[in-house]
């Protein structure tokens, strides 16, 4: 989809909330461990594959499904070793990674160091179309397998990959990324078995992971993803509980509704109907804090540059833009006002970065608007995914610039996500379009490539098709870097680019909102908004 994984935020907002849940005939209260719990999930759009999925909803359930290399600290972000027991490197470019001994896959083979390497080498292929692909663009020899469009590949491995010992190998990269450990909490990076040879496809409906929870039963498509314990997976980080069901919604009223009535057990997505009772209703066990997502206002600048192509244009928008009525009137406080491309849990976001195009001015942007010609026809339409309670702040944005700048702006709903991006990559759409980012992993070089590189554009995931040399030029030279400050200052740089491009319009960051039953502790999620869980266990 693009060079760094796209994480496609559908829902409106993360939330967990949990009640109570327990065996048949079983009293919840009555045990610590075990029992079984429902959990709210959208449609995955991509079979459940590390190296295939780059959107939140499959996202979870491959976080209970596999174990990584690194995760991160559910409070700092910090990337922490999962199943790595090493990763090191003397020059930013050469890395030596050293796995833990006791990890198996849930057919019971050992998670060894060809695991990994398995896994990497059939998603930097082309040929296999993984969405996920760009991420190993950074290993030497990746133009071998993903020499670009058009032409075949000249290798079947990774020229930069090699096995040393069971658990032991190497990574060479083009060049040094000092961002390399932290990236590799991704789950581009999960671990493949040998039996994902004999069909990648089957396997995505029933993967075989070496997580926590292994599959019970196949994905049952738009209905429900059923995993319980596994039993040998590491004592410190086992399940406390025996089993959770995935059950896929289209609606977040319904889910609401049946977590209200204990038909359902935890969610991370609440309608915009809820936001205003949910602290009231959950007390002290509604849990509220800032979280690594942001919302934007997506703008096809090559689909359409006689409406957007514009640079005067598209600060207009953003300053025609009540940023702060939508978080508190839409959103009931459960946003911040977005003023950075970057977000405000990740080092290198800065306090009010975007200036005065993030500040709402709508009679300078009336003023600007008008000088810089308008938008032909002075219609604008705005996509959105009805399935993630996204329609009420995007109507509320087509009402300010109704109001603000004289267009005529209408909305269009699409069933899901995956809708809505099918038409913005083909094209097909040409309005500006409601897009959401969650952090593959917490840096601010993952703010940037995947979003806006001209790489990102062949991958699919630099949606606009914005490009620019001096930004690609600044991201190169981070990348470079092996001085963490000075990479953070050259991203940064690159990040003032875009700031003054706009290629998108920032609108608000995510903030993630836990509450759970008396029945239940230990729930947590992470910057990515993914739930924790193994953790999770009955009071």
């Amino acid at each position: 989809m693009r060079t760094a994984g796209t994480q496609w935020i559908a829902g409106a907002v993360v939330l967990a909330l949990t009640a109570t849940a327990c065996g048949a005939g079983e009293d919840a209260r009555s045990r610590k461990t075990g029992g079984h719990i429902t959990v709210a999930l959208g449609e995955p759009q991509q079979g459940l594959v590390g190296q295939e999925t780059v959107e939140t909803e499959g996202a979870e359930v491959l976080h209970a499904l596999f174990t990584g290399l690194v995760e991160y600290d559910t409070k700092t972000n910090e990337p922490m070793l999962a199943i790595a027991e090493s990763i090191d490197s003397p020059d930013s470019k050469t890395w030596t990674i050293r796995i833990k001994d006791g990890f198996t896959f849930h057919n019971g083979e050992k998670v060894d160091a060809q695991s990994f390497v398995r896994a990497w080498n059939w998603g930097a292929d082309q040929e296999n179309g993984a969405e996920a692909m760009g991420f190993f663009s950074k290993i030497e020899g990746s133009e071998q397998l993903a020499p670009g469009k058009g032409r075949k590949p000249t290798a079947k491995e990774l020229k930069g990959l090699r096995v040393i010992d069971d658990r032991t190998f190497t990574v060479t990269l083009k060049a040094p990324f000092s961002q390399f450990r932290t990236m590799l909490g991704y789950s581009a990076f999960y671990p493949l078995p040998k039996a994902f040879e004999a069909d990648p496809k089957a396997f995505g409906q029933s993967p075989i992971g070496n997580g926590p929870f292994r599959m019970d039963g196949a994905w049952e498509h738009d209905k429900q993803i059923k995993v319980k314990k596994y039993d040998t997976y590491p004592a410190e980080g086992r399940a406390k509980l025996d089993a959770v069901t995935f059950k896929i919604y289209d609606d977040l009223d319904t889910a609401y509704e049946d977590l209200r009535k204990n038909a359902l057990q935890i969610t991370d997505k609440l309608p915009v109907s809820a936001l205003a009772t949910v602290s009231e209703e959950f007390g002290d066990r509604y849990i509220y804090k800032p979280e690594a997502s942001v919302g934007y206002l997506g703008l096809p600048l090559a689909a359409n540059p006689e409406a957007f192509g514009k640079v005067e244009i598209r600060r207009a928008i953003s300053m025609a833009i009540d940023r702060d009525s939508i978080s508190k009137k839409v959103f009931h406080g459960t946003r911040k006002v977005a003023d950075d491309f970057i977000s405000p849990v990740v080092p290198g976001y800065r306090r009010g970065a975007l200036g005065e195009a993030g500040t709402y001015n709508p009679i300078k942007a009336k003023a600007l608007f008008q000088q810089a010609g308008g938008i032909p026809g002075n219609k604008l339409e705005l996509g959105y995914n009805d399935d993630g309670g996204h329609r009420e702040w995007i109507e509320a944005v087509a009402a300010q610039l109704k109001a603000n700048l004289g267009l005529d702006v209408t909305t269009k709903p699409y069933q899901s996500a995956g809708a809505l991006t099918d038409d913005v990559k083909s094209q097909r759409f040409k309005g500006a379009f409601r897009m959401g980012w969650a952090m593959d992993y917490p840096a601010a070089e993952n703010y940037l490539r995947p979003i806006f590189s001209k790489e990102a554009i062949a991958n699919g995931s630099n949606f606009g098709r914005y490009a620019n040399d001096e930004f690609e030029a600044l991201l190169a030279a981070a990348d470079r870097a092996t001085d963490p400050a000075e990479s953070l200052k050259l991203y940064q740089q690159a990040d003032d680019i875009v700031i003054r491009d706009l290629p998108y319009i920032p609108v608000f960051t995510y903030m993630s909102a836990v509450a759970h039953s008396k029945s239940v502790k230990n729930v947590t999620v992470d910057g990515q908004g993914r739930m924790d869980l193994a953790r999770v266990e009955l009071d």
